[in-house]
């Protein structure tokens, strides 16, 4: 089983880290900045013009009943996970700059395709995992960069100018809505080439973590982040994703959740998006920020995909064990009518 689930996840965490080690031996430099600068751009407005074409309206509609479940995901995403981002950057624990890549990482909007992934893997509520997670993303093209401009201002030097909306508008909100109406005719095109959209998913976010990396790198990310910083960022990922996955179980036990939607709480809630951190951090923060900032967003990414394969697999033996129980149990006969003499 383990064997199993590391072989899905794997490769394209080794990508991730292969991306990360091109970047600091080979970064961008002279004419190729530019370059990889307009196609990293490219790369994402297509990603986001696919996402948006594979939004399924009957999905979003079936799922969009169950408001409660959906109030409390986005609770966690925009509210608990940034008010443990900043006690974790108020501990002054963190060195500045991997505080502010922490605490950016806690304004992010959920995944999308790993969220619904796990909750089907666990046997839970699909469409209501599509519905939360969706409108997550969809709201937090907005409500990210408006906590990042409120939280960040003074030491993450972000700047909700004009000329940043309109990149975010540009880049994220135009192709994905532009995908989703178009997806009447070009849907179940992109629907029947799965190995195409995960390629272009997991090479846009490769392609932009090369850019920005290989930008930080030349402004001397390394000399920042040393191997005991890098150590400690992987602690700090580490513990506030346990936090959010105990606080996500709690929540579903309070809201007395059955198991189904239990599991989309848990998946929807705890993902952060790299797909959506990626570009934003471009445009909120100085080119040379970037990479520190997007270092505790690879890190969590690459932890939530790990744990929450493990957890997926535990809640669908789970929901076997149980059915297995009680297909076992004989159905109860009614009782013969009494004879009377």
């Amino acid at each position: 089983m383990i064997r199993r689930l590391l072989a899905t996840i794997e490769p394209y965490i080794l990508m991730l880290l292969a991306t990360v080690l091109i970047a600091t031996v080979l970064p961008p430099r002279g004419v190729g900045v530019p370059v990889f600068d307009v196609a990293a751009d490219t790369a994402i407005v297509a990603l986001f013009f696919v996402h948006g074409a594979k939004l399924s309206r009957s999905a979003l509609l079936a799922g969009v009943r169950n408001w409660r479940l959906h109030l409390a995901v986005l609770g966690v995403s925009f509210v608990v996970f940034p008010l443990l981002g900043l006690l974790i950057t108020g501990s002054r624990l963190p060195p500045p700059d991997l505080a502010t890549g922490l605490l950016f990482l806690t304004l992010l909007p959920s995944t999308v395709q790993s969220s619904i992934a796990f909750t089907a893997i666990a046997r839970g509520n699909v469409a209501a995992a599509v519905c939360s997670a969706s409108l997550s993303n969809l709201l937090g093209i907005a409500i990210t960069p408006a906590l990042a401009a409120l939280l960040l201002p003074g030491s993450g030097g972000v700047d909700l100018s004009f000329d940043s909306v309109r990149s975010i508008v540009l880049q994220l909100l135009v192709p994905f809505a532009a995908g989703h109406l178009l997806r009447p005719w070009i849907g179940d095109w992109i629907a029947a080439r799965k190995r195409l959209v995960t390629t272009l998913d997991r090479g846009s976010i490769l392609l932009v973590v090369y850019t920005a990396f290989g930008a930080a790198v030349v402004a001397g990310l390394w000399s920042q982040v040393g191997a005991i910083e890098l150590a400690e960022l992987v602690g700090w990922c580490a513990a506030l994703l346990a936090v959010v996955l105990v606080l996500t179980g709690l929540i579903a036990r309070l809201m007395r959740l059955d198991p189904a939607d239990a599991a989309v709480m848990r998946f929807c809630g705890s993902k952060k998006s790299l797909a959506t951190g990626v570009p934003m951090a471009g445009v909120l923060f100085p080119a040379a920020q970037v990479g520190v900032v997007l270092l505790p967003v690879m890190v969590f990414h690459q932890l939530q995909l790990i744990a929450c394969a493990f957890l997926a697999r535990r809640l669908a033996n789970a929901a076997e064990a149980a059915d297995a129980a009680a297909a076992a149990v004989p159905p109860v006969r009614p009782a013969a009518p009494a004879s009377h003499p």
